[in-house]
Order: C-alpha cells, then structure tokens, then sequence
C-alpha cells in the first residue's frame, strides 16, 4: 500500500511468604530455609524455561475448521488461518473476499506483525498516514479496516476494475489513470502477480500456478515468518 514492532517482555516477581514461628511446626527452623531456597531455584528455573520458549499468541484466532464457502482455498495456509475474519471484513467493506485475501496473501502473507521498510504495517500493510490518533496499527481489526477502506476508494476510482486497484492500493490512486508504463516497477510485479492470483481465486480452480509462482520468487521468508508469528506447526 502507498505504503514497528514493539517487544514486550513479561515480568514475574517472586516474594517468599515471612516465616512465622519458625520453631513450630511441621519443619523445623533448620529446614525451612534450605526448603525455601530448593523451591525458589526450582521456580526460577520454570520461569527461564518460559521465557526461552514463549507460547504462541493466545489473542489469535486458531486455524477454521473449514473454508467459508465465498474464499478459495488457494491461498497459503496463514492467509486461511484468516478465513473468517476475511470473509466478515470483506462483508462489511462490500468487497469480495477473495480480492481482500489476494491482499493479504502479497502484503503479508498473514503476518499481523508483518513491517515494511517504507514503515507499512500489518496485514495489510498500511502507511501510517492512514492512521487515526488512537489507532493500534498492528491490531488485525484496526488494520483491516484502515486498508480496505482504501481499497474500496482505489476500485471505485478504477471503476471496479480489480487489476487498477491493486495498482492503486500498491502505488496509490492517483496512478490509475497513468500509462501502465510509467507505474513503478513494484507496481509492476504487485499486479504482474496479483491479478492471475486473483483471478485463479475467482475461477473456482483448488490451486494456483501463479500463487505458487509468486511464493517461490518473494513469499518463503514472508510466510515462514507469519507461520512463527501464527504459532503454525
């Protein structure tokens, strides 16, 4: 698109209770304190494990158990990960899904953390200036609909052809009406793959050669690093 990642690392605190009457009991004083420092080793152990290992994202959706029926299945499998929230913004946005998964599919392959190094962010790769004051850009929802509102102008001002407005959403609207050979070269190779992507999602075929052209040439690192960030096998 006419186009940071922020680490945060847990903290845990460990406060050992007081001991009271360390004379009474089922311990003694004298093993009380070995006891308590056998626990907290042992305790600060599991946190380093934890840490060296982190769990996937809890706050994402897990992979849908089928396909809506209006999304091709050619995608990659990151973008279906997204299926049903495509299919309900592709909805709301009165867009057809398979033309907002082929987005996806270019501009991140799935990846809401996914960050260019012209500064776009997110699924959908959005400019910053898209932003409102507010906004969390990598928030999947924020991020969708800041993108595909301006995917609708883009194929409004292409007159609904899809093929101007991925030139648009990638080189911005005002390219539309330009001669083709005066479009960046980016903008080029976006529609050069876009359009056939796109077009193989709206046939009804159950792959697509120029998808598998397309993750051969630019998506391998794309989409091994959605496929980390989603925490697929």
């Amino acid at each position: 698109m006419p186009r940071a990642r922020s680490t945060k690392t847990d903290s845990y605190e460990i406060q050992a209770a007081p001991l009271e009457d360390a004379g009474s009991g089922c311990f003694s004083g004298f093993v009380i304190v070995p006891f308590a420092v056998i626990l907290l080793s042992v305790l600060l152990g599991t946190l380093a494990l934890k840490k060296a290992n982190p769990l996937p994202m809890a706050s994402l959706d897990s992979m849908p158990d089928s396909i809506p029926s209006n999304l091709s299945p050619i995608f990659r499998r990151e973008v279906l990960y997204w299926a049903d929230s495509i299919s309900r913004w592709a909805s709301a946005s009165n867009l057809d899904p398979n033309l907002v998964a082929t987005i996806m599919q270019i501009e991140s392959c799935g990846d809401p953390r996914a960050t260019s190094g012209a500064g776009a962010m997110g699924l959908f790769q959005v400019m910053p200036f898209h932003f409102h004051a507010g906004d969390d850009p990598y928030n999947p929802e924020t991020n969708a609909t800041r993108g595909l509102a301006y995917l609708v102008r883009s194929l409004a001002s292409a007159n609904g052809d899809a093929r101007l407005a991925m030139a648009g959403y990638n080189g911005g609207i005002g390219i539309i009406p330009r001669a083709e050979w005066s479009w960046h070269a980016e903008t080029k190779r976006y529609v050069q793959y876009g359009a056939p992507i796109y077009n193989d999602a709206i046939s009804g075929i159950a792959a697509s050669d120029a998808l598998d052209e397309w993750y051969t040439k630019y998506g391998v690192s794309l989409c091994n690093q959605a496929s980390q960030r989603l925490g697929l096998p």
